[in-house]
């Protein structure tokens, strides 16, 4: 019997390896896949309502074209906002150059090894560089989201025949899992994904506040910079804070002030991403702030940026999926939101 358990083990953790090896290596194919699949599921209600008072293909269009339109307006945003910046930085990369040379030679005082390794790695040169890699990785995701409008096309065109083929499946609780787990998972990705958009919408407003109040430079930019960010957990407003205290260093030149600045962005980021965003959504997302944490790096690893933000909706619908069923509902149960005990939707 021991040697039975050993062995389903080794067999799980064996097809589990091989499935995130499977994921990463045909990322440029599945990756399209579950944003598709992520983007049907918030329209299709929208798609439904229009196709039962329109002809199927003109509502299809309308769904299509308001789709392109939010991307392409919120693409726009992100473009803007940091190329302002990016023109920030070269045209003040002296005053970065000095700063970053004061803080080496304090550190070099104070005895601190590191201060070699910074100087060699990460200089202004090394930022500027950066900088210009993001800059053509997102330049390089055009293609990628051409692919997704096409299945996000075929999907929509799909779902009533691919809903009808899972109806007649002989195997019943098969189905049953598909229908449901499909519904529910579905019906998370849009809570989800409106509960985050409010929540971004506040934190740019606070955080555009906060800069005009404390005289930063870029202050609109910075308030879209922390919308825009707020989409991917842990890792986005992290780096909506970093920036913005960086850039204040350099424009005051005090790191009494810079620290102010780290501080309120600090405050902002926890009252909304630990206080308020929970009570919002409280336990319909069924997740544990463990599992998402977790996805978020899993698939950031995986993925990407892409995966930094699609990892929560994916870990979403596997714990969803796994409630449908007796033998994986511990799985859901485990990595649930606290407090979140099965329900009839659940189960």
């Amino acid at each position: 019997m021991i040697v039975d358990g050993w062995l389903r083990t080794s067999a799980i953790v064996i097809a589990t390896a091989a499935i995130f090896a499977v994921v990463y290596l045909a990322s440029s194919v599945l990756a399209p896949v579950a944003a598709a699949l992520f983007i049907v599921a918030i329209v299709w209600p929208l798609q439904r309502r229009l196709q039962a008072r329109l002809p199927r293909l003109l509502a299809l269009a309308i769904v299509i074209l308001a789709t392109m339109v939010v991307f392409l307006a919120f693409s726009s945003l992100i473009a803007w906002s940091f190329g302002r910046v990016a023109r920030w930085l070269f045209a003040e990369a002296p005053r970065f150059q000095l700063l970053y040379e004061q803080v080496t030679m304090w550190l070099e005082s104070h005895g601190v090894g590191i201060a070699s390794l910074w100087t060699e790695h990460f200089n202004v040169r090394w930022l500027i560089g950066a900088v210009q890699e993001t800059t053509r990785r997102l330049n390089t995701t055009v293609s990628f989201w051409l692919v997704v409008l096409v299945y996000v096309i075929l999907g929509l065109l799909e779902v009533d025949d691919i809903g009808r083929k899972i109806h007649n499946m002989r195997n019943r609780e098969a189905a049953r899992i598909l229908l449901d787990g499909t519904a529910i998972s579905a019906a998370r990705f849009r809570s989800y994904l409106l509960i985050r958009s409010l929540m971004s919408l506040a934190t740019g407003a606070l955080v555009w506040a906060l800069a005009a109040i404390a005289g930063l430079e870029l202050a609109a930019e910075w308030g879209v910079i922390a919308f825009a960010l707020n989409y991917i957990p842990f890792i986005g407003p992290f780096i909506a804070t970093l920036l913005p205290t960086l850039f204040a260093l350099a424009q005051f030149a005090s790191l009494q002030a810079a620290l102010v600045v780290f501080a309120c962005l600090n405050v902002i980021q926890f009252v909304i991403g630990s206080y308020i965003e929970p009570r919002l959504s409280g336990s319909m997302l069924a997740i544990s702030p463990f599992a998402v944490l977790f996805a978020v790096f899993l698939w950031t690893f995986l993925w990407g940026l892409f995966g930094a933000f699609i990892g929560v909706p994916i870990t979403i619908a596997l714990l969803t999926f796994c409630a449908q069923h007796a033998s994986s509902r511990w799985l859901s149960d485990l990595l649930g939101a606290p407090g979140n005990e099965p329900t009839d939707e659940t189960r």
